[in-house]
Formats: C-alpha cells, sequence, structure tokens
C-alpha cells in the first residue's frame, strides 16, 4: 500500500496502527481529490472512520460534499467514501423520509446522496419530512413511524430508527439552516490544472477496497478506547458544535500523532467560519435574537428604563430596512409587534412605571444578554430623552 509519511513526528504509516491507516486514507483521498483546503481531505478521512463506530457515538455528524461548479469531482468523493465507509448505500436520490428507516432498519448504514442541491432542495414541500429524517437521524436513539406489512396483508406502525452516517453532495446546495447545523463541510475545486487521478475503478477498486477493510479493522481494534474517549475541545465549541465535532475528536485522540491537533485546527476554524458568516450576514440570525441585539446596541448607558415608543424609534433609527416602514414585515415596528416578539421568545414583558408611562427595564434584558455574550450597560437611574416622534408608543 502506501509509504506515507507522517513528518510531523516522524511515524511510518506502514506500521498497521490507527493512526497509520488514517494517514493512508487521506494520501489516497489526496490523489484523486481536489479540495479548497488540505485540512478538508484530514476531515474527510475521519468521517469514513467515523462510520465503522457510528453506534458507539451519541451524534454522527452529516457531511456535506460542496462545490461552486459541476465537474469538481462529488460523485467521485461518493465513490471513494462507498468504499471506505460501513455498509454504504449511495443514492442519486432518496424518494421517501421512510426509505431512510426502512434501508437501515438491521442496523446503521452510510447512506450517500449525490445531486443533493436538487433532491434535497427545501423549496420543494416534498423534501420537508426527508430533511427532518435526516436532522433527526444525526442523533441516537432517534425514531419515526413507518408503516410495515404483516401476515394476512395487512400492515402496521413500527417505530424505525433514523440514526446512520448520511452525506450529501451537491453544487452549492441550499439546505436549511438546521440541517447545515448539524453538518461539517468540505468544498471541492475544479482540476484544472489535471492534478487528481482518474478514479479508473477497474484498475483501484481492490486497493480501494483493501484500504475500507483496513480503516475498518483498526477502527473496530480500538472500539472501546474510542467510545470512552473524552477529549478537551477547543473554546467555544458547545452544544451542537461539540456534538458534530465530538465522533472525530475521540478518534483522533486515540489515533494520536498529529490527529488530536489536526481535529482542534478543524474545530478553530470552522468556530472561526460561522462567527464570519455572522459577521458577513451570511448566516440567518432569527428576528428575535437580532431584535435583543440591537436592542443592546441602542440603549443609552446611564438608563435602566426606557419608554417603549423611545426605543422603537431608536432602533427604526440604527436599522431602517428592518425595523422601519422598507423592512420585510411591510410596515414599521409597533409596540404589540415588540411585545410580542420579547415575550414569546425570552419571556422579556413591559411594564409601567409609576408616571403611568409603559416601557421596558433593561434589568429584564441582561440575563438575555449575557447569554448571548453581549456586555452589561452600567446601572444608574434614569430615562432616555424621546428620540423623534413617539411613534407605535404603548
Amino acid at each position: 500500500m502506501s509509504d506515507f509519511t507522517d513528518t510531523s513526528d516522524g511515524f511510518d504509516s506502514s506500521d498497521g496502527s490507527l493512526r497509520g491507516v488514517l494517514l493512508d486514507t487521506v494520501e489516497w483521498l489526496s490523489r484523486y481529490i481536489v479540495v479548497a483546503e488540505q485540512s478538508d481531505i484530514e476531515m474527510l478521512a475521519l468521517w469514513a472512520a467515523h462510520t465503522h463506530l457510528s453506534h458507539r457515538f451519541y451524534t454522527t455528524p452529516r457531511l456535506i460534499i460542496d462545490s461552486a461548479m459541476p465537474g469538481s469531482g462529488k460523485t467521485t468523493v461518493l465513490e471513494h467514501l462507498a468504499r471506505l465507509s460501513h455498509a454504504p448505500i449511495q443514492a442519486a436520490s432518496v424518494s421517501s423520509a421512510a426509505l431512510i428507516s426502512r434501508l437501515i432498519a438491521e442496523g446503521p448504514r452510510t447512506i450517500l446522496i449525490d445531486e443533493a442541491d436538487r433532491s434535497l432542495d427545501p423549496k420543494n414541500p416534498i423534501n420537508a419530512e426527508l430533511l427532518a429524517n435526516i436532522n433527526s437521524g444525526y442523533k441516537r436513539g432517534a425514531t419515526r413511524p413507518v408503516l410495515v406489512p404483516v401476515k394476512g396483508g395487512a400492515w402496521e406502525s413500527q417505530e424505525l430508527s433514523t440514526f446512520a452516517p448520511v452525506a450529501m453532495a451537491g453544487n452549492a446546495p441550499h439546505l436549511p439552516d438546521d440541517t447545515r447545523s448539524r453538518a461539517l463541510r468540505i468544498v471541492l475545486m475544479p482540476d484544472f490544472e489535471g492534478r487528481a487521478e482518474e478514479s479508473d475503478w477497474e484498475e483501484i477498486e481492490p486497493q480501494a477496497v483493501d484500504l475500507g477493510a483496513r480503516l475498518a479493522e483498526l477502527m473496530l481494534s480500538h472500539e472501546e478506547a474510542i467510545a470512552k474517549a473524552r477529549p478537551p475541545m477547543p473554546d467555544g465549541c458547545r452544544g451542537r458544535a461539540k456534538e458534530r465535532w465530538a465522533p472525530l475528536a475521540r478518534i483522533a485522540s486515540v489515533a494520536g500523532g498529529m490527529w488530536p491537533q489536526v481535529v482542534s485546527d478543524l474545530i478553530e476554524r470552522n468556530l472561526d467560519e460561522v462567527t464570519q458568516e455572522l459577521n458577513d450576514g451570511l448566516a440567518a440570525v432569527p428576528p428575535a435574537v437580532s431584535l435583543v441585539t440591537h436592542i443592546h446596541q441602542v440603549w443609552p448607558d446611564a438608563h435602566d428604563f426606557m419608554r417603549t415608543g423611545d426605543l422603537i424609534n431608536l432602533l427604526v433609527n440604527l436599522e431602517p430596512l428592518m425595523w422601519g416602514d422598507a423592512s420585510s414585515y411591510g410596515k414599521r415596528l409597533t409596540a404589540q409587534r415588540l411585545g410580542r416578539m420579547l415575550s414569546q421568545a425570552f419571556k422579556i414583558h413591559s411594564t409601567k412605571r409609576f408616571d403611568d408611562q409603559r416601557g421596558y427595564q433593561r434589568s429584564a434584558f441582561e440575563l438575555v444578554w449575557r447569554r448571548f455574550g453581549l456586555g452589561v450597560l452600567p446601572v444608574t437611574v434614569g430615562t432616555v430623552e424621546p428620540v423623534g416622534s413617539v411613534g407605535g408608543a404603548a
């Protein structure tokens, strides 16, 4: 096989260890796939490895194989994953949500979906249940009711698992945010320079199958150690981010060598990307979250109370396209809509002062601001002076 060497610690991958077979997998995939960043290949190798022990993980991160244009190698990646992953199922499309549960009824299999930009388009209402299945199946224990035939020609409902590794390949697939939040993503590049070798399966099939078998064997031989591993995660890797990265981090911690640092760097890169997408306005932020963030930005220092109308005026002045007459809502923010958003999202309610002025206490927002990482303003009793007309005051 390969004589690929990990120059970071002088380790030769030919020694038959888990670290070595992961390095062999990286070297193999690098021959046939062109990516935006080399670390995407390392992530792909770890993802393929995790499929062999998905039953021992609490989550199995979805994999998005993305590209900006056709011909970048998405199908090629799925073909290699079909040789490297556990019990693969290749599907140009998935016709129904129930099909996934039936396919994995006997245990987890790796589902490889091509043409995800069409077959999983969220604008198609037929795909809503399928996407819900893919989302729920990322966590162990998720099920869905499925009608199955029984004796006598009848049908009965059974709860079948949706838990299985899923990879989705497409040209910039417009997957919902809740699907993306459960996914790792690699970006493929067109091979205009001819750097990648052709995946001639008549020639390379035996080598690919052998590599997949060795990957499975080494993963299973370290099953208990990987299942028990709880490596530290980088700062900021919490909640769903931790859920999707934990399987790869646990494999890396047992493999040793360069792998723990590889995963740490991948996580840091991912967290930075999420932050940049938020800063660039590329990631959807729920309106209620934008609202409390903007309230924090406009709340004057040294005021513990804001009249409702004054608060609305400040919000409109800050973001007229979101809260003014030109908003997607079709009109200026009203006291009623402001109150409804704050009440439903955060249980924040307006209050009436001793002088019958209605508005909001800053103290009602402070816990929410802290939870969203926003600073808390200094405390001084006071009231903001009106800003413009007090339209929409309660």
